[in-house]
């Protein structure tokens, strides 16, 4: 699933490419993805200026002349700004812009989310329990050491939880628990103060790194121009299992936790 780097990273490339363009026609191909594009979406839109592109979480917000687009990947969407106007099997949703370009969604598992709000977009449903951002000045070891007081689950639980932390998934979690030492199963409360600033850091690190190297590609995920993300080359730990840890060589280990596979090493994660 495309988490904060692989949504900022689509973000970035359309951005000074969009600002300003006008929609001149939508073609929604497949209405139902995972929840139904609204059936009247061309007349909302069709014709309004793009005023620019901004990011809440894992989801990319169009400000457009009087409301927002609000758009999510899924598991396996992309958004490409392309010349041709033929579609292809897995096409979606094609915007049609004024200097003769279409933003096309492509979603083959039709995991993904495409609807019109005009209120302010933090009051949407899907946005306004979103926690904070964890690039944000606001998201530091104090907010961590607070926000790991009174709960006792697994600290890369607690990560994921998009009402804490808006944006971190299981890969970007994996590899800041990982790079800060501690073990994804730790009870939150049992972290120090030192251990969240190492992991507030960690996390802001590992993020900017996968931003930098263009998201990660494992399955599906391409940015804007149709091309893969390399931080996958720079995993330390996530899908690693069996193999050397980078560090001491001790082989990485799987297991489950909250359904989502979890790669840790054993000895250099306390």
């Amino acid at each position: 699933m495309p988490e904060l780097p692989e949504v900022e990273t689509t973000r970035r490339g359309l951005a000074p490419s969009l600002r300003g363009r006008r929609m001149v026609a939508v073609q929604v191909r497949q209405p139902r993805l995972r929840r139904p594009v609204p059936p009247d979406l061309g007349n909302r839109v069709g014709g309004k200026t793009i005023q620019g592109i901004e990011r809440r979480g894992k989801y990319l917000l169009f400000s457009l002349d009087g409301g927002t687009l609000i758009v999510h990947l899924g598991m396996s969407g992309s958004l490409r700004l392309v010349r041709r106007a033929t579609p292809e099997k897995h096409d979606h949703l094609i915007l049609s812009l004024d200097d003769g370009r279409h933003l096309v969604l492509r979603d083959p598992r039709r995991f993904g989310t495409v609807l019109w709000w005009q209120g302010p977009v933090d009051e949407h449903p899907l946005l306004r329990d979103l926690g904070v951002e964890p690039l944000e000045r606001e998201f530091d070891a104090d907010f961590l050491y607070r926000s790991t007081r009174s709960s006792r689950r697994p600290i890369k639980n607690l990560l994921m939880d998009q009402r804490l932390v808006a944006g971190i998934g299981n890969i970007y979690a994996n590899e800041a628990l990982f790079l800060a030492g501690v073990h994804p199963t730790r009870p939150a409360d049992s972290l120090e103060r030192e251990e969240c600033d190492r992991l507030a850091t960690a996390i802001k690190t590992v993020l900017a790194r996968a931003i930098d190297e263009g998201g990660t590609t494992l399955r599906d995920f391409v940015n804007d121009r149709g091309q893969p993300g390399y931080f996958q080359l720079t995993l330390g730990v996530y899908g690693r299992a069996g193999q050397p840890c980078p560090r001491c060589h001790t082989p990485i280990q799987r297991l489950t936790l909250g359904q989502r596979a979890t790669y840790f090493c054993h000895r250099c994660q306390k």
